[in-house]
This record gives C-alpha cells, sequence and structure tokens, in this order.
C-alpha cells in the first residue's frame, strides 16, 4: 500500500496537503479518530451547478457531537480547562478561539494546545521543570498557564492588532523576578497564508526591541510574518508590562519542514536572538516522559506524533 492509497482508505486525502509531513499527520489524526470508534465528520462542497453536498473527512469529527462530548481532548483534567477557557462565554469573551475548528478539527493547533499545556496548567512543577531545562535555567519556576493570551488586543501600547499567543507561561526567573515564556503552535500547519496588513507600528516595536534586521521585506511576507509579529508582541509585552524577562517560542513537530524552513529563514534576521527560541513537540514530549509517568503524555504522543503506526499499515503485504 502507498500513502495516497492510506489516506483515501481513511476519507484523508486532501489536495491542500502541500508535503509529506502534511499528508501523513492528516492520516495519522484519522487513525486516532477511528482508533477512538468515531465516526468522520463532514466537509460541504459545492458542485458545479452550486449544490452543497458534504462528504467525510476522516480528520474531523461530526458535530455537534464533537462540542458536546469535547472528544479531541484527552483527558477530563483537559475538558475541564476547555469548558473554562472556550466554552464558558464570560471566560472566552475577547478570545479568538477558532469555532467549531476548536471542537472538530483534529489537526488544529488550539486543542493541540490544550491537549499539551491543559495538564501542565494543573501540574505546575512539570510545566517548571519543562520550561527550567528548555530555557537552560533561564526561568526556574511556571507560576500560570494562559490559553490564546494577548495582553491588549487593539491596544495601542502593544501592535494595535488581534494578535495572541497561543499559550503564555508566567513564570519567575532565575533571580525571582517576573518573566514569560509565550509559544506559537503549529502541526500539520505551512505558513504559506497571506500576510496580513503591515502596520507602522510593527516598525516601531521593531526598532525598540533592536534585534532585527535593517532590511525587513522578508519579515514583512510570508512565511515570516506571522512569527514576526508575535515575536513583537512577546517584545513589547515585557516592556510594557514590567517583565524582566521574556521568551517568545515556536513549538512544532520536528519533521514538518515548512515550520522549520521558516524558523531557519527567521533567524538569518535576526541580529540578536536572546528572545527567540524553537522547540519541537518531540523534545517536549521526551522531557516529559523523563519526569512524570503520567497516562496523558503517552496519550498526546500517541495522538499526534506516532507517525510509527503508518509505516507499520505501508509495510503490510496487500491482504494482510
Amino acid at each position: 500500500m502507498d500513502l495516497a492509497t492510506l489516506a483515501k482508505e481513511l476519507h484523508a486525502f486532501e489536495s491542500v496537503d502541500k508535503s509529506d509531513f502534511q499528508r501523513r499527520a492528516r492520516i495519522l489524526q484519522s487513525l486516532w479518530r477511528q482508533e477512538q470508534g468515531i465516526p468522520p465528520g463532514e466537509h460541504p462542497w459545492k458542485t458545479q451547478d452550486g449544490v452543497i453536498r458534504t462528504r467525510p473527512l476522516g480528520s474531523r469529527l461530526p458535530m455537534p457531537w464533537a462540542q458536546e462530548s469535547l472528544a479531541s481532548f484527552l483527558t477530563d483534567g483537559i475538558r475541564e480547562k476547555v469548558r473554562s477557557e472556550v466554552v464558558d462565554q464570560k471566560n472566552s469573551a475577547g478570545k479568538l478561539f477558532g469555532k467549531p475548528r476548536i471542537f472538530n478539527d483534529l489537526l488544529s493547533s488550539q486543542p493541540l494546545c490544550f491537549n499539551l499545556f491543559g495538564e501542565l496548567a494543573h501540574d505546575l512543577s512539570l510545566a517548571s521543570i519543562l520550561v527550567k531545562d528548555f530555557s537552560g535555567g533561564r526561568f526556574q519556576e511556571v507560576v500560570s498557564v494562559s490559553f490564546e493570551h494577548s495582553p491588549g488586543r487593539g491596544d495601542a501600547r502593544y501592535l494595535k492588532d488581534r494578535s495572541a499567543f497561543d499559550v503564555f507561561l508566567h513564570c519567575r526567573t532565575a533571580t525571582g523576578e517576573e518573566g514569560f515564556v509565550a509559544i506559537e503552535v503549529k502541526y500539520h500547519e505551512n505558513l504559506s497564508g497571506k500576510p496580513g496588513v503591515h502596520k507602522s507600528r510593527y516598525d516601531e516595536v521593531a526598532d525598540m526591541m533592536g534585534c532585527f534586521a535593517e532590511d525587513r521585506r522578508l519579515l514583512k511576507s510570508a512565511p515570516l510574518q506571522q512569527i514576526w509579529r508575535d515575536h513583537l508582541l512577546a517584545g513589547i509585552t515585557r516592556k510594557v508590562d514590567g517583565y524582566a524577562d521574556g521568551l517568545f517560542v515556536m513549538l512544532s513537530p520536528r519533521d514538518n519542514h515548512h515550520v522549520s524552513d521558516a524558523v531557519g529563514g527567521y533567524r538569518e534576521q535576526l541580529t540578536d536572538s536572546s528572545s527567540f527560541e524553537a522547540w519541537s513537540l518531540e523534545g517536549v514530549v521526551e522531557k516529559l516522559k523523563e519526569h512524570s509517568d503520567a497516562a496523558w503524555i503517552d496519550a498526546f504522543n500517541d495522538r499526534y506524533l506516532a507517525f510509527e503506526k503508518i509505516e507499520r499499515l505501508l509495510s503490510k503485504a496487500p491482504g494482510v
């Protein structure tokens, strides 16, 4: 069996997947759904005569059941966090949670954020071990974990736009001062979307940060602009809110070369990289497993990173 045939069997052969990794990620999510005994969700499409029809999509869960059950989330503790942060209208007001994608799109990075950091929000000691190790001791303790965090959407003191961090870890530094690690999470994405409108405020903040190349043309275009805007948000958040230290992190799978290539290109635009880092999902899971045998870590790995399942299926002889 080849990859395309497997994808078609799982209703996971989509033309929007531009790389081998993207196709494998969609297949893996479709396999996970199948293993849970959940039927595929539906994807609407328009016929040539304008009639809207639907077809099964393996990497999607059925709605409204997905929202009612929160089946995309791995544990009761994570589902509790989602109910508080996303479902509760008061707490979610002003936050840009993509609905219904956060409930039914298995490839979406927003549910991944909750599936990775939701339990860590309840286990700050484990979160602290992770951040301390990955920052080389620069940050010693995680005080709190927030999702879809913006210090001020549209606020002229920041970026005057609606940018937000996927995950925001409020920390204490090695000297006991206030700090943070702000994280942008990518899973299946390729960063090829149309860049947002450039604002003069971005250049003002970039000048203040003093860590970018003088020629910013590449930073203002895809695939670097989204990384740049989040990095700028981290820089201005540190200044306006008085943090002693702040770090912006891109977090993605090792084999998502769309992201790793963009990160490599982004680093070339930096004259000082001390406020920017890239972590791999695999590295984070490996570190968590060193210090905890919690079942949710294995469940996360099985859901998002167990690509060996695909290799086993591809290696099977026909009819086996």
